[in-house]
C-alpha cells in the first residue's frame, strides 16, 4: 500500500499509570492503568512516523485520533492553533464505543502536539491546596494525552462525511463530493487536475464551506487532498435534476419561493440584456418575472402571441439567468443576477418558418426589439437541418446572420453580439461502438446558421456522468468530453472552426442495447413555462449550452461595458481551454495538424468566466479596440492595393523576462473583427471572396528588427492562402488560425526569448472589398479587437508592476501604410 494511504495504528500497552483521570460529567472514576512514559513515547513515536510537512513541501497532514474505549475524546484541546477540528465520529464495537476525529495539522500544529505529549511525559502542574490539604498536581496536558489512544495519518475514509457503507468500494474513477476552505478552494480546484483530479465547474457555496464535484480513482484522490489539503470532508455526491423533478407541485413551489428570497436582482434597466429570439418567455415564473416586464415581451410576427406555448424559451431564460438550478437551490448563500431579459419570439406556436424566410424573420426579430437601445447578447438556440449538408459553407440564413452581427442589416447599423447553438444530434442514429465517430460523422454536421462567421457557435460537452447504480444503465460521454447531443464541424480548414467553445449540456445513458435515452441524473434543471403547475423542468444539448454562455458573456459585458462586441467575442472564446479529457484524444507528440479533430468537436474548449473577467482587468492582459484601413487605391497606379496595419509596440516587462531566462512562458494572441458577407455563387468556395476584409496577426521572432519583420509582412498580405510558414512555435499554426474572423492562437517559448518578440502587426489579406469598384465609392475602416495575454506559470507578481508601468505609458499603435 503506498505511503500516503498507509495508517499508523498505536495499541494501549497496559502498564501501571499511577494517576487519575477526569470524566465528563465532573464525575471521578480509575481510569485504564497506563505506563505514563510508556503512552507518552508511543504517541511520540507515530508523530514520528507522519510525514516530514516542512521537507515534503506538504500544507500540512490529515491525522485520525482514536479515543479510548468508552472514554470521551478532549476533542476541544485538539482544536489548538495550527491544528483545525473537521469531524468527529463514533464507533461501536463489541467493547463498547469509542470516539475519533479527524483533524488537520500544520507544521506548527504537529510541533505543538508534540510538546503536549512530551510535557505530559515529564512535567506536572504546580501542587494546590484544598481544605488544608496538599493536592500534588498532575500531568500537563493529562485529559487530552490520556484520553488518546492512537495517531495515524488519515486516509479518505477518515474525511467521510456519511456511512461508511457508502464510500465507493470502485477502484476505478468514481465522483466525490469534495468540501473545501472557502480561503483555499481556488488553489485546489486550479492544481487538482495535475493529479488526475477533474473538478466541474458549478460550486456551492454555504457559510464555512466551498462544495465542488471531483472525479477521480481513490489513489489520486487520496494524493492530491495530502499534496494540496483544504478539504475539509467527503461524500457521495446526491442532488440531481431527478431529485428536484421529482418533488410535487407544493414542494417545488417551496424550493422556488426560497431562491426567490434570496435572490437580488441587480440589473438595472441601462445595463445588458439576454434577447431571447426562440419560443417566447412566461412571465408567470417568480423566478423570470423580476427580469422580464410585460413590455420586453415581443413577437416577430406582430399576429403571434407572446405567451410560451411550447416551454424552449422559458427552460432558456431560467439557465440564461441562473445557469444549471441544481447549484443554486441546493446552497444557502445570496444569489445575484447582474442582467436582464428580452424574449422575441421567432417560432410560430404551430407550423414553422418556411426555410426561404429564416433570414428574413430573424432580422424581423432584432429590428422588433431593437426599438430601444440597449446591450444586447442575442441568443439563437434555433437551427436547421434543411441546408444540411453545407459542409462549412454559407447558406442564407447563416450569411444574414452575419450581416445582422456586423452591422449592415437591419435598421440600425450597430454590430451585434450573437450566440447561435450548434444543433442537436438524433439519438436514433448511434448504434453500438465509440459515440464520437457518430458525433463526428459528416451525417451530423453543424446545423445552419451556426457555421456563421460572426457568431459564437456554441456546442455542448458534459460533466453529468452519474446514473442510478441499480437501473442497469451506463453514461454515454466520459467525464469533460463532447455530450452526445452536439453537432461537430466535419469540414476542411476553408470555413470557420466551428464549434467557437463548448459548455454542460447534459449526457445520455445506453443500457444493453442502444438507442441511448435521455437521464434525469444526466440533465441540467431550468425553469418550467406550465409554473404553477410545475416549478421545474429538464433540459439538455446544445440549446442549454447557449443559454449558459450567455448567461456568463453578458455577465462579463456587464463588468465592462464599454467593450465592443467584437472585444467580448475575443475575450470570452480566447478565455476557453481544453478539458483533460479532450486533449486525452491527440497523440503523445502533437503537431499542429492533430489538433484538427479537437476545433472540430469542441472549438476552443470550455470558457472560464473568470479567466476572462481576469484577463479583462490584469495587466498582464492587453485589450486594444482599434481601426483600420485595410484597402485602398493607389495614387501612383491606380490599382486597388492593401492600404494598412498596425504594429504595436508590445510593453513587456522586458527585465523581468530576462530574468526568468530559459524559464517557459506562454503568450495568448485573440483577433477579432465582424466581416460583412458575399455569399454569391463565385465565392462559396473562397473565404476571400465572401468575406468584406481578412486580418491577420503576426508576431516578430527572436532577434528579428522591425525592418525585418516589416518585409516578412509585406510578403504575406500579398499571398493568398494559407501560408508555409517557418516554425514561429505557434501552437496551432495558420491552418487552425487563419479562418474566419477571429483568429486565436498561442506561443510557449522561453521568458528571455519572448521579451525580445515585442512587435504584433494586424495586417489585411485579400477580400471582396478590395476592388477597384467599390474603392472608388470609400475607403471603408474595420473595427477590429486584440486581446494578448502573457501566462508567466505562477510568477506574475514580478511582472505586474513592470508590465502596468508600461501601459500607462504605451504610445498609440504605429498606423503604417503598405
Amino acid at each position: 500500500m503506498p505511503r500516503n494511504l498507509s495508517h499508523f495504528l498505536l495499541k494501549d500497552l497496559g502498564r501501571a499509570f499511577p494517576f487519575r483521570t477526569k470524566t465528563g460529567g465532573g464525575g471521578k472514576k480509575p481510569s485504564d492503568v497506563l505506563d505514563r512514559a510508556g503512552h507518552a513515547q508511543a504517541l511520540l513515536q507515530a508523530l514520528d512516523r507522519l510525514p516530514d510537512v516542512t521537507a515534503g513541501g506538504l500544507p500540512g497532514v490529515y491525522l485520525e485520533v482514536l479515543g479510548r474505549p468508552n472514554e470521551p475524546l478532549t476533542k476541544d484541546s485538539l482544536g489548538s492553533s495550527g491544528i483545525e477540528l473537521l469531524r468527529t465520529d463514533t464507533k461501536s464495537s463489541d467493547e463498547g464505543s469509542t470516539e475519533t476525529a479527524t483533524v488537520f495539522a500544520t507544521a506548527r500544529g504537529v510541533e505543538k502536539l508534540r510538546k503536549k505529549i512530551a510535557e505530559f511525559e515529564t512535567e506536572n502542574t504546580n501542587d494546590r491546596e484544598k481544605d488544608g490539604e496538599i493536592i500534588p498536581g498532575r500531568p500537563k496536558n493529562a485529559n487530552l494525552v490520556q484520553s488518546l489512544a492512537a495517531i495515524t495519518e488519515a486516509g479518505l475514509r477518515a474525511l467521510w462525511r456519511g456511512p461508511q457503507t457508502k464510500f465507493p468500494s470502485d477502484k476505478g474513477a468514481v465522483h466525490w463530493e469534495i468540501w473545501l476552505d472557502p480561503d483555499k478552494a481556488e488553489a485546489f480546484v486550479a492544481s487538482a487536475v495535475d493529479y488526475h483530479v477533474v473538478v466541474n465547474t458549478d460550486r456551492l457555496r454555504f457559510p464555512e464551506d466551498v462544495v465542488v464535484v471531483g472525479y477521480a480513482t481513490q489513489e489520486h484522490l487520496a494524493l492530491a487532498v495530502r499534496r494540496l489539503g483544504g478539504v475539509r470532508a467527503l461524500a457521495a455526491p446526491a442532488v440531481t435534476a431527478e431529485f428536484f423533478d421529482a418533488l410535487d407541485v407544493v414542494e417545488q413551489a417551496a424550493w422556488v419561493e426560497e431562491l426567490g428570497d434570496r435572490t437580488s436582482y441587480l440589473g438595472a434597466l441601462d445595463g445588458g440584456y439576454v434577447t431571447l429570439l426562440d419560443t417566447g418567455v412566461s412571465r408567470a415564473h417568480p423566478l423570470i418575472a423580476p427580469v422580464l416586464p410585460a413590455q420586453d415581451r415581443h413577437a416577430a410576427d406582430p399576429a403571434w402571441g407572446l405567451e410560451d406555448i411550447k416551454g424552449h424559451g422559458t427552460q432558456l431564460a431560467g439557465l440564461a439567468l441562473f445557469g444549471d438550478l441544481i447549484s443554486v437551490l441546493y446552497t444557502a448563500e445570496p444569489v445575484f443576477v447582474s442582467h436582464r431579459l428580452e424574449s422575441v419570439k421567432l417560432l410560430p406556436d404551430a407550423g414553422r418558418n418556411p426555410h426561404h424566410l429564416l433570414g428574413a424573420v430573424t432580422r424581423q426579430a432584432i429590428d422588433t426589439v431593437e426599438q430601444s437601445v440597449r446591450r444586447r447578447t442575442f441568443t439563437l438556440a434555433v437551427t436547421t437541418d434543411e441546408d444540411t449538408p453545407h459542409d462549412g459553407a454559407p447558406t442564407s440564413w447563416s450569411t444574414e446572420v452575419d450581416q445582422l452581427a456586423a452591422g449592415v442589416s437591419g435598421k440600425r447599423s450597430d454590430p451585434r453580439l450573437i450566440l447561435v447553438s450548434a444543433g442537436n444530434t438524433n439519438n436514433f442514429t448511434f448504434t453500438g461502438g465509440q459515440y464520437l465517430d457518430t458525433c463526428d460523422h459528416a451525417d451530423n454536421e453543424l446545423e445552419s446558421p451556426a457555421q456563421a462567421w460572426n457568431v459564437i457557435s456554441v456546442g455542448a460537452y458534459t460533466e453529468k456522468t452519474m446514473v442510478p447504480a441499480d437501473e442497469g444503465v451506463a453514461a454515454v460521454a466520459p467525464h469533460g468530453d463532447l455530450s452526445p447531443s452536439s453537432r461537430t464541424a466535419s469540414w476542411s480548414s476553408t470555413w470557420p472552426l466551428k464549434p467557437d467553445i463548448v459548455l454542460e449540456g447534459g449526457n445520455w445513458a445506453v443500457g444493453a442495447a442502444p438507442p441511448p435515452m435521455r437521464h434525469g441524473y444526466l440533465s441540467l434543471l431550468t425553469t418550467n413555462h406550465t409554473y404553477p403547475q410545475r416549478s421545474f423542468s429538464f433540459t439538455h444539448d446544445t440549446s442549454a449550452a447557449t443559454a449558459i454562455a450567455a448567461k456568463q458573456i453578458t455577465e462579463l459585458w456587464s463588468d465592462y461595458p464599454l467593450l465592443w462586441p467584437e472585444s467580448v467575442r475575443a475575450l470570452y472564446v480566447g478565455s476557453a481551454r481544453w478539458t483533460p479529457q479532450m486533449r486525452s484524444h491527440l497523440p503523445p507528440n502533437p503537431n499542429k495538424g492533430s489538433y484538427a479533430r479537437l476545433f472540430q468537436r469542441y472549438g476552443y474548449g470550455v470558457p472560464d468566466l473568470e479567466r476572462a473577467r481576469r484577463s479583462a482587468s490584469n495587466a498582464l492582459t492587453m485589450i486594444v479596440q482599434d481601426v483600420i484601413t485595410p484597402y485602398g487605391i493607389s495614387a501612383e497606379s491606380g490599382d486597388d492595393v492593401h492600404k494598412e496595419m498596425r504594429v504595436f509596440t508590445l510593453p513587456w516587462p522586458v527585465e523581468e523576462l530576462r530574468k526568468l531566462g530559459t524559464a517557459n512562458v506562454t503568450l495568448r494572441v485573440a483577433l477579432s473583427s465582424f466581416v460583412a458577407p458575399n455569399p454569391s455563387e463565385a465565392s462559396r468556395g473562397s473565404r476571400y471572396r465572401y468575406a468584406s476584409h481578412n486580418l491577420r496577426f503576426k508576431l516578430n521572432r527572436a532577434g528579428e528588427g522591425a525592418q525585418q519583420f516589416m518585409a516578412r509582412i509585406s510578403k504575406a498580405v500579398e499571398a493568398v492562402g494559407p501560408q508555409v510558414e517557418e516554425d514561429d512555435l505557434w501552437e496551432y499554426g495558420s491552418d487552425r488560425r487563419d479562418v474566419g474572423s477571429l483568429h486565436i492562437d498561442q506561443l510557449t517559448c522561453k521568458a528571455s526569448d519572448l521579451a525580445r518578440r515585442n512587435l504584433l502587426a494586424v495586417h489585411p489579406v485579400a477580400g471582396w472589398w478590395k476592388s477597384k469598384s467599390r474603392l472608388r465609392e470609400e475607403e471603408p475602416e474595420v473595427r477590429f479587437a486584440l486581446v494578448v495575454e502573457i501566462d508567466a506559470h505562477g510568477i506574475e507578481a514580478d511582472l505586474y508592476t513592470e508590465i502596468e508601468t508600461s501601459v500607462a505609458t504605451m504610445n498609440a499603435a504605429q498606423v503604417i501604410t503598405i
